[in-house]
């Protein structure tokens, strides 16, 4: 069968250990950016399968009326949005979905926290440049980190907190919270609370329709002029304009971001990176060895099951 692999933005899944599961396949990869429909259409004309990495491509009704021979999307991980799963059916497409894992998204959003906590960006780049000790940057140690969704990522984030001293405040659905009290964590009484005790406050939710653009201005404004907002979720959580907005007037006074609602950002002027109090990283909550090749390991095993009939 003809397989193709688009978006192997690091031209390392021929490198996986798990990429021997398709030696009796043609195998065509591709490593840039594309997301042109007839450009697509063109590179997966001949294809049996598609795997994708997270949800870098787009599927939709116009790519799929040009893919005749299309049999299978095999997905990295969860299936997500930006697969059409009813012009799937309509097509005659198969979906297969992987699994996921909270420890690269963890410990992602952990060295995000201590690198803007700490300001170590700045404090490097000074360095670098000839200079010594150019900034101050903040402890853990003593401040809440506020976590909405006590899944299992945000149980993780909570272990960590504790590891460095931190208090631990958790908002959600009442599973969430009730989860949360009973690891010895505390439940914020209301979300304004939440949004005000909190020091470090990470969100750590799935994107739904339920929490899109969740998160308000008016949420972010609450916030203390001295914390940090971190997000290594989905930036859709938040408001179009609002976190910009907030860090405008200050409050919160930092933001670390992981996510942006156009990926990938190619544009070295996009305002979250020449904002002074924004730590920006491309992505990269899955992006680890040991990661990929769950997620791959997955999807390749399903595409070699389901041409096998299994």
């Amino acid at each position: 069968m003809h397989i193709v692999i688009p978006d192997d933005y690091q031209n390392v899944i021929r490198k996986l250990d798990c990429f021997k599961a398709l030696r009796e396949h043609q195998v065509s990869v591709f490593h840039d950016a594309e997301d042109d429909t007839m450009v697509l259409a063109e590179r997966f004309a001949d294809a049996d399968a598609i795997v994708l990495t997270r949800e870098r491509t787009k599927i939709d009704e116009a790519l799929l009326s040009r893919l005749p021979k299309l049999k299978l999307i095999s997905q990295t991980g969860k299936v997500s949005s930006h697969i059409d799963l009813a012009a799937c059916a309509r097509h005659g497409v198969t979906v297969l979905e992987g699994r996921g894992s909270p420890i690269a998204p963890a410990e992602l959003t952990w060295a995000l926290i201590l690198n803007a906590r700490r300001q170590l960006i700045p404090a490097i780049a000074g360095m670098y440049a000839g200079k010594w000790q150019t900034n101050m940057g903040a402890r853990l140690a003593g401040q809440t980190l506020g976590i909405w969704g006590y899944g299992k990522i945000g149980q993780r984030l909570a272990r960590y907190a504790e590891a460095f001293d931190m208090d631990v405040l958790v908002w959600g659905s009442d599973t969430s919270r009730s989860a949360a009290v009973a690891a010895g964590h505390t439940a914020a009484a209301s979300r304004a609370e939440f949004f005000e005790r909190s020091d470090v406050l990470t969100l750590n939710l799935r994107l739904v329709e339920s929490t899109r653009h969740l998160v308000t201005r008016e949420d972010l404004s609450l916030m203390k002029s001295s914390a940090l907002l971190v997000n290594t979720s989905r930036a859709e959580l938040i408001a179009p304009g609002a976190l910009l907005d907030a860090l405008h007037v200050g409050r919160p006074g930092f933001a670390a971001v992981d996510v942006f609602e156009d990926e990938p950002v190619l544009d070295a002027s996009h305002p979250l990176l020449q904002h002074p109090r924004v730590l920006c990283t491309p992505h990269l909550g899955y992006v680890e060895k040991e990661g990929y090749e769950l997620y791959f390991g997955d999807a390749f095993q399903n595409v070699v099951s389901f041409f096998q009939s299994e």
